[in-house]
């Protein structure tokens, strides 16, 4: 490889420009790397601007220059498989998929064959097992005992670590249980070994029902997916705690609220949603996918506030361009073609938020920063909603148009069926050297562990801030190095506020940051609430109760050090720390610790 000095010319940190040069970038027949960052971001702009002469010739030359400036600037970035895939023969370019699964060896194993392709162009999966018969259930065919669900985790969880060693990223998985499955036991303490199922996110997927037989200490019917009688009946009260006791412990399962979910689900005809993407941000129909991006928040900070005239065109153009990746990607069978284009569905979302806070002075746990982060979200979707209803005044609205809740709601056309949505963005918040997605700052100063190497990092703008009002020392460096936080008595009270750690804010914090964003969101809100090693199972409970009162489409919480692969290690945690160069390169974002980025 030439060196960097020769190929990183958009100036990307240490960290952000090792992860693109292994993930992203092209490699010629001797596998070494033939692309700059910059021309990533051209290749990428110029294959997904060629939908554009679909709808009128010279398209393509109109929006390719655009599409380029908008992704050089990183004001805008895509899913990592549209960077990764985009113009290079891999033709998926979408996020994530939902597959379904019913209880049959035909369903399972055309999905596992499907999910291995998936796997490897870099999309994650999502699945419900709801549909599998419970364990020790005769199978009348053979006379066999049925395996359970669990098992069959455990199947798809060994081919995705197959697929992983062949690919540039490793398998991403969610597999969802309907809490009333008879096999629910076994799968909330399928990861009571942390290293048990290490390619999927559990989440529980919970009912209204079952949160209020939780509160009230009601019987909770476990129900044959098979037959639909009920098997037995369980304290929900103690079901719940179970749960909750398994995520104190290692972060999973998490839950999804499924009557919140299908209350919002913008095409009910295709039926209820029962499953998500891996780290939970977008519900999806079988064989469903959703191209997601997010917009670099900070990239629009002007002085103390932010532009909005500027940031409502990059809405607009990101919009359009993730329309545009449905069109130019390709799929690995017809069902999930069929599935994308008769809904069209896009993840519009955010990242930066925790940095853009700071920036602004306002504590990310505080009521001014709450009610920012819900105004500014408010704009944004209607600058989305109205950008996709432009294009489908250009182009149509999507097929199941008729059958959705915009047809009964509104009645104006609308190009996607969902168009926000906020993802994790852990390693395009890398490249755009922010803060992840809507996540607050996880410490000032801490390790990331990636690619089998440690990266230490200092936030950025807390020195800048910090030296601005001449308050920047070696003492205070040495102390940021030591803790990760702004506890320094030469640091004075208002940037300790302005200056709040994830480990600092109080759980309930998190989970109204969580709520506020969700309100104007079309899809799901992929959000940790993190808590401190000391927090109790009692507290866990309550931020699931929290969450689901709040309207929350699902939660979940990670407890700090309770996993020892932890992607981001405060230096408390982390007594090897090496010194930290204050000065040196920095890349802000993470993935969410407590799930697979």
């Amino acid at each position: 490889m030439p060196p960097r000095a020769e190929v990183d010319d958009l100036g990307l940190s240490d960290v952000a420009f090792a992860v693109v040069a292994e993930r992203y970038l092209r490699r010629d027949a001797d596998g070494r790397v033939c692309e700059t960052p910059g021309q990533m971001m051209d290749r990428v702009a110029r294959f997904v601007a060629q939908a554009e002469d679909g709808y009128g010739p010279g398209g393509a030359d109109r929006w390719t220059p655009r599409f380029s400036a908008l992704l050089r600037a990183r004001e805008f970035l895509p899913n990592s498989p549209t960077l990764m895939n985009a113009d290079t023969g891999a033709g998926v370019l979408s996020g994530c998929f939902v597959l379904p699964i019913e209880d049959s060896l035909d369903s399972i194993f055309t999905t596992l064959h499907t999910t291995a392709l998936l796997h490897r162009v870099g999309a994650g999966t999502g699945f419900s097992f709801s549909h599998l018969r419970s364990r020790d259930d005769l199978v009348r065919s053979t006379g066999a005992r049925a395996s359970g669900p669990v098992s069959f985790i455990g199947l798809f969880d060994a081919a995705s670590q197959v697929i992983r060693r062949g690919g540039r990223r490793r398998g991403a998985n969610m597999a969802v249980l309907d809490v009333g499955h008879p096999d629910i036991g076994g799968f909330v303490r399928a990861k009571h070994d942390p290293a048990a199922l290490p390619t999927f996110n559990l989440s529980v997927g919970v009912t209204d029902e079952f949160m209020l037989a939780a509160t009230a200490d009601r019987p909770h019917p476990l129900i044959d997916p098979r037959t639909g009688h009920i098997v037995r009946q369980v304290s929900a009260r103690a079901l719940l705690e179970t749960i909750a006791e398994q995520a104190w412990r290692n972060g999973e399962p998490g839950l999804l609220f499924l009557d919140t979910i299908n209350r919002a689900n913008p095409v009910p005809a295709l039926g209820p949603l029962e499953a998500t993407n891996p780290c939970g941000e977008v519900p999806l129909a079988a064989n469903e996918s959703c191209n997601l991006g997010s917009i670099a928040l900070p990239r629009f900070l002007v002085g103390d506030h932010l532009d909005d005239r500027h940031l409502a065109r990059v809405v607009r153009v990101a919009v359009r361009f993730l329309d545009d990746v449905i069109d130019v990607a390709d799929y690995p069978a017809p069902e999930l073609a069929a599935a994308a284009r008769a809904t069209r569905k896009i993840g519009l979302g955010v990242m930066g938020l925790a940095e853009t806070l700071a920036a602004l002075g306002l504590p990310y746990d505080s009521e001014e920063a709450v009610r920012f982060t819900r105004q500014l979200m408010a704009r944004i979707a209607r600058w989305a909603h109205a950008a996709s209803r432009e294009l489908a005044a250009e182009r149509g609205a999507f097929p199941l148009f008729a059958q959705s809740m915009w047809a009964a709601h509104s009645g104006a056309p609308i190009r996607n069926a969902q168009v926000t949505s906020i993802a994790p963005t852990g390693t395009i918040a890398l490249l755009a050297d922010t803060s992840a997605g809507i996540e607050p700052l996880f410490a000032l100063a801490y390790t990331r562990h990636i690619l089998g190497r440690d990266f230490a990092q200092v936030e950025p703008l807390f020195e800048r801030v910090t030296a601005d009002r001449g308050v920047w020392s070696p003492a205070v460096a040495a102390e940021i190095t030591a803790n990760g936080t702004a506890a320094h008595p030469d640091i004075p009270d208002d940037l300790r506020r302005r200056f709040v750690t994830a480990h600092e804010i109080d759980q309930f914090w998190h989970v109204r940051m969580q709520a506020a964003v969700q309100r104007h969101t079309d899809a799901a809100v992929a959000k940790t609430v993190n808590l401190p090693e000391t927090a109790t199972i009692d507290d866990v409970r309550t931020i699931f109760r929290h969450a689901w009162r709040a309207g929350c489409k699902g939660v979940t919480v990670y407890r700090s050090g309770s996993r020892r692969d932890q992607v981001l290690q405060p230096p408390q945690q982390n007594p090897a720390i090496p010194k930290v160069n204050v000065h040196g390169a920095y890349a802000g974002g993470m993935p969410v610790p407590g799930r697979t980025p």
